[in-house]
């Protein structure tokens, strides 16, 4: 065997290993993408749901662990009452639904 033919063979299984090396990537992506970012995205849809289908009466908590009733829903914006004669007006986002309506809408 020539050193040309030596040279033309280590070029050619080379190539192969690069190319399994891409294929390994790719199958991480996918793997990542299934198992993790996938149903972070679902969950996220299921509270934004949940948010949406609030309404005034619902008890909520917030991100923080204020437990409190709706009384009014702005856009982007809650103002719920945590004891008699006490409002806190709080960012949407940061309000979970506990009532069980809300929460299979």
């Amino acid at each position: 065997m020539t050193t040309l033919e030596m040279i033309l063979l280590q070029a050619e299984a080379g190539q192969g290993s690069s190319w399994t090396g891409m294929l390994m990537i790719v199958a991480m992506i996918a793997i990542f993408y299934f198992f993790m970012i996938r149903p972070q995205q679902k969950k996220q849809k299921e509270i934004k749901n949940q948010r949406d289908a609030m309404k005034n009466g619902d008890k909520v908590i917030t991100a923080g662990g204020i437990h409190g009733k709706i009384k009014e829903i702005n856009d982007n914006t809650i103002i719920m009452e945590v004891a008699q004669g006490v409002s806190l007006k709080v960012n949407k986002d940061s309000v979970y639904p506990i009532n069980t309506d809300a929460a299979k809408k």
